[in-house]
């Protein structure tokens, strides 16, 4: 997406260096946009740890939250008095296909699901992800700064995903999100067997789908028992001059799978119901690797202990449910009993370029169901589930997801109440630059296809 006021602040981004590449392949070339001192006053802040803080103020500088509350303000600062207003930490979606199921939603702009093969762990999301897509700049007046762009649910094992800074970019390395750590999308259940059995192929039974998992975890474990072998030879090489160790052949299946078991590597995966989700974590157990965040769950309700015991995040709807026959179970109160237990992980997530749009009313429609059962959900808790929870669940939770000083100021600037039907993001920051300004047209991002729309469509 280009902001419409991009051209005046080229000569500025030109002398930025790309910094906070990682040391991998396509590594991220993100940096952020320049940003002055800003003071934002008289606010009701979220903080996204379980606070409330009312007629407060929050200081962001040099790209970073300075302070929250209260604290020392320097000179020449911009201010922003924020009354009746409130102020959040950019959202968070966990689930997402923007850039890879691109608007407008042409067959040209598939690029989600590599169907040919039942795992293909070998694919990387942010290899489809096209950067102009428009629905990064709807998201984004909805207030979200962040994202994780997934590969679609078609297969057991559907290829690595990509966190992304919500930032216009002619890259997706310019968005990757730095320091983040890939992920991987399984999916289990109904997905992967109907579209492998209607092609005759396992797998066609939920049976199936687990054979298929084991087989490629005990490839992967012989591909790390193999590497470990030849660094041995090395080793033992180097020492006594022998020098003969011939390297195992490099398999960028193996090498993705092999990282989830090295931990490098988090696994988020598409699963509806309790007892799947249990076999699961029982396979994780038996391959000893951790399961970071079962995705839209519907029958998470029923295993809150459990995923709680296990340190696993419920990434979920609000409100979706019988759509298929697995997702019939669900309730409307899922999320709320997710976040119950202790050590608990809950988050909204939307799964939808609409959806990504209001995440923020998705979150008040199961706080909402969870405090007419009863449960007291207040909104300091509930914002958690689109932002600090979810940094939670990409890792990334050091440098996002709350409003605390040091952290990045990724932060959002309410009209009001942001769990009422009537929020509207005004204004949004990445990394204290102000992106997205909903009263100064210059700030509201318009992709370069757009562009030349509405160019075509003037003349």
């Amino acid at each position: 997406m280009r902001l419409k006021s991009l051209l005046g602040l080229l000569p500025m981004l030109l002398i930025i260096p790309a910094t906070n590449a990682l040391a991998e392949a396509y590594p991220s070339t993100y940096s952020p946009l320049p940003s002055q001192a800003t003071l934002i006053t008289n606010a009701t802040i979220l903080t996204g740890t379980g606070e409330r803080l009312d007629d407060a103020s929050l200081l962001m500088a040099d790209g970073k939250i300075s302070f929250v509350g209260e604290g020392q303000v320097p000179e020449g600062v911009t201010t922003i008095d924020a009354s009746g207003r409130w102020v959040t930490p950019g959202l968070i979606d966990v689930h997402t296909h923007l850039g890879v199921y691109a608007s407008p939603g042409v067959k040209a702009h598939s690029d989600g699901n590599e169907m040919t093969n039942p795992a293909t762990p070998n694919v990387w999301a942010e290899h489809s992800v096209w950067p102009q897509d428009p629905g990064f700049s709807r998201a984004l007046a909805g207030g979200i700064t962040s994202m994780q762009v997934l590969p679609g649910s078609g297969n057991l094992i559907g290829g690595r995903g990509v966190t992304l800074k919500n930032v216009y970019s002619n890259s997706y390395q310019g968005m990757k999100f730095p320091g983040a750590p890939h992920g991987l999308k399984m999916a289990c259940g109904e997905n992967p067997k109907r579209v492998y059995g209607e092609r005759k192929q396992m797998p066609s039974t939920r049976m199936g789908n687990m054979a298929a998992y084991r087989a490629q975890w005990i490839s992967a474990q012989k591909y790390i028992d193999d590497w470990a072998a030849y660094d041995k030879k090395v080793a033992d090489g180097k020492e006594n001059g022998n020098n003969d160790a011939k390297a195992p052949k490099r398999d960028l299946k193996l090498e993705t799978l092999a990282g989830v078991l090295n931990g490098e590597i988090l696994v988020h995966m598409h699963c509806y119901r309790a007892d799947e989700m249990m076999t699961i974590l029982d396979m994780a157990e038996e391959f000893g690797y951790k399961v970071t965040a079962f995705h839209h769950g519907v029958e998470a309700y029923k295993i809150a202990d459990k995923l709680a015991e296990n340190n696993v995040c419920g990434a979920l709807w609000a409100d979706w449910w019988g759509f298929k026959m697995e997702a019939y179970d669900g309730i409307q109160e899922n999320i709320a009993i997710v976040d119950r237990p202790e050590g608990s992980c809950a988050i909204v997530h939307s799964d939808s370029s609409e959806g990504i749009q209001r995440l923020n009313q998705e979150a008040a429609k199961a706080m909402t169901r969870g405090n007419l059962v009863g449960m007291d959900i207040s909104p300091e808790r509930a914002i958690g589930w689109i932002t600090s929870n979810a940094a939670k669940s990409l890792g990334i939770n050091d440098q996002t997801g709350s409003l605390e000083a040091g952290k990045m100021a990724d932060v959002v600037i309410w009209n009001g109440d942001p769990f009422s039907v009537y929020a509207k993001a005004g204004q949004v920051f990445i990394d204290g630059a102000l992106v997205y300004d909903r009263d100064n047209p210059d700030l509201q991002p318009v992709s370069d296809f757009e562009l030349g729309q509405l160019q075509g469509v003037s003349k």
